[in-house]
């Protein structure tokens, strides 16, 4: 998932992430993120899931207590 000039993408970035979040990573796959991964992409990734998972929390505690 490379763009045209050899730099991840932000998707790649967002799935490195999101397979962080739920914590499946290989060894592998993660010492090749190490050298490759935008660190800006990363935090921008993170937080945007970060936000999606406090969203999916709080729809689901308001369909529990509703």
């Amino acid at each position: 998932m490379s763009g045209q000039d050899g730099k991840p993408s932000f998707l790649y970035s967002l799935k490195a992430v999101l397979w962080s979040f739920v914590g499946l990573r290989r060894k592998s796959d993660f010492d090749k993120d190490e050298v490759k991964l935008n660190p800006f992409h990363v935090i921008v990734a993170g937080l945007l899931a970060v936000a999606v998972f406090i969203g999916i929390l709080v729809t689901i505690v308001k369909l529990v207590v509703s």
